[in-house]
């Protein structure tokens, strides 16, 4: 098992940037594919961003490709998202996820779930 912790979440206006992290504890963090997920208000959760157990692959929904940028720090246990220029369908609360790495990729199922943070961007 894998304990995910969030932060980073704020009110900011359009065209602002957030960086959301993630502090993972437990089990060896590289045993684990990591992904961002948003759930917009009377919305369904979605994947944003996702990075393979090793770094190697990365995959973004195409709403945020060019602005989002996830990356990964093994030796840290941490998983961070860059948002850049965010826009007010940005707005949304963001989950850190891990999935087991002998799942599918970026597909999971996913396994383990941190608390969210909620992120606010005004026009």
């Amino acid at each position: 098992q894998v304990q995910l912790v969030e932060s980073g979440g704020g009110l900011v206006q359009a065209g602002d940037s957030l960086r959301l992290s993630c502090a993972a504890s437990g089990r060896t963090f590289s045993n684990y594919h990591m992904g961002w997920f948003r759930q917009a208000p009377g919305k369904g959760r979605e994947l944003v961003a996702a990075i393979s157990w090793s770094g190697g692959r990365t995959y973004y929904t195409d709403p945020v490709k060019g602005r989002f940028t996830i990356s990964r720090d093994n030796a840290k246990m941490t998983v961070s998202l860059q948002m850049n220029s965010l826009k007010p369908e940005d707005t949304a609360v963001y989950y850190c996820a891990a999935s087991n790495r002998d799942r599918r990729w970026p597909i999971g199922p996913y396994d383990y779930w941190g608390q969210g943070t909620q992120v606010t961007v005004s026009s």
